[in-house]
């Protein structure tokens, strides 16, 4: 019987292969493009082993992270970077944005409909932006879970000072994930009716998926975690802002403090995995492309409603999974964890954890704590029972893990 759901399994994953190869094709392209724009930034920085050094104390003309945080700007489209071990999370450089540009009595509209748990509540939780003066409205998502650019219209008529894109869905089974089309049709939108509003976008798992960053696009600020894509598996931690030059200074300034943002701040880590991390970003970031693909496609055949769809346009490394019940879901997630190369003897379980409105279980099994571009699954405790699967460092690991899935699956009495 076990030999007959292997077999099986096995079978599902070379017909959904055979299925997706255009699909691995286009994102091959996409990973060459962005593999030469990091690399020619790379050459044109003249990057060297004295770059790999780590910064002590206040961190003055330390030659390794202001070479890094040019190298980000020329490869996201901006003008400068703040790019700090100092911004612990995405949410983190998402939040010194929001506060170091937001007086009281600014608006800022949210795109897609409520942004992701940790981030709402820096927006509306009792230390938030709006205990502290600053108005807030939401663009309902639209019934197709796109962006209702009709609303979004309506909400720029207030000349709001700010408009927050989350390139990613969050934990909503509802709203898509922004492809960079789509970004570039938001920020269009955005400058014809309200020129002034700035635009910051979440770009938290979607570096690297396309050929362009929202930064190319028009957006004035772009922010992320170096724990998730641009880090490549490699990085220990940190976070990056990209845009303007002058609104960078002031998100540096509230970081760190006023008149010293930009000129200090020590790397503290070892720069040679910060700087290795990015130049593999994009081959990495391909390699969880594929997997979120054949996932997609084999868990897609199934019967399961998966989302994107294998053949579906992408603007993050994120796979949706609806899951029957709790039981299900549980029991896949606890699968990928004990796939996994870290802590794979460790059972996972339904907890609350910080930032979220609901329990949360998370298969992490990664090198990096938290890091979502290792493969890793999480999925909060309410209905639908939705999982959510991103990252892979290497696509035969994801491969492996989706046919035990498979396996899984199949021993499930009754319909799935």
């Amino acid at each position: 019987m076990v030999r007959l759901i292997m077999s099986s399994a096995e079978s599902l994953i070379q017909e959904a292969e055979n299925k997706v190869k255009s699909v691995f094709r286009r994102i091959e392209a996409v990973s060459y493009c962005n593999q030469k724009r990091v690399l020619e930034a790379f050459r044109a920085h003249r990057v060297s082993p004295q770059h790999f050094a780590t910064g002590t104390g206040y961190g003055y003309h330390d030659l390794g992270r202001e070479t890094l945080e040019s190298m980000y700007a020329s490869i996201f489209g901006g003008e400068e970077a703040l790019v700090r071990s100092q911004l612990v999370s995405g949410t983190h450089a998402l939040s010194c944005c929001l506060f170091a540009l937001l007086k009281p009595d600014d608006l800022l509209v949210s795109v897609m409909g409520s942004p992701y748990d940790t981030l709402y509540r820096v927006i509306t939780g009792k230390n938030g932006l709006t205990a502290n003066g600053v108005r807030y409205i939401e663009v309902p998502i639209a019934g197709d879970g796109s962006c209702d650019i009709a609303n979004l219209a309506s909400a720029l008529a207030q000349k709001p000072r700010m408009v927050l894109l989350q390139r990613s869905r969050g934990y909503s089974s509802r709203r898509k994930t922004l492809s960079t089309g789509e970004i570039a049709e938001i920020i269009k939108a955005v400058k014809e009716t309200s020129p002034r509003t700035l635009i910051l976008v979440d770009n938290c798992y979607g570096e690297f998926v396309d050929e362009w960053e929202p930064g190319h696009l028009g957006a004035e600020l772009i922010a992320g975690s170096l724990i998730k894509n641009p880090g490549g598996g490699l990085a220990a931690g940190g976070g990056y802002i990209v845009g303007k030059g002058d609104l960078v200074e002031l998100v540096a300034d509230h970081l760190i403090a006023p008149g010293l943002g930009m000129e200090i701040g020590p790397s503290l880590y070892d720069l040679r995995t910060v700087y290795q991390g990015l130049f593999l970003a994009p081959h990495v970031v391909g390699e969880s492309l594929k997997g979120a693909v054949l996932a997609s496609a084999v868990l897609g055949s199934l019967g399961l409603k998966v989302s994107p769809e294998w053949d579906e346009e992408r603007g993050d490394i994120v796979q949706v999974v609806e899951l029957p019940s709790r039981k299900h879901l549980e029991a896949f997630i606890r699968r990928v964890q004990a796939l996994s190369p870290v802590d794979s003897h460790v059972v996972p379980e339904f907890g609350y954890m910080p930032g979220y409105e609901d329990e949360v279980i998370m298969a992490a099994g990664t090198f990096v704590q938290g890091a979502s571009i290792e493969l890793s699954c999480d999925a909060p405790l309410r209905q639908p029972f939705t999982a959510f699967l991103q990252g892979g460092l290497t696509y035969q690991h994801t491969r492996y893990v989706v046919s035990e899935l498979v396996s899984l699956l199949m021993t499930f009495d009754g319909d799935i």
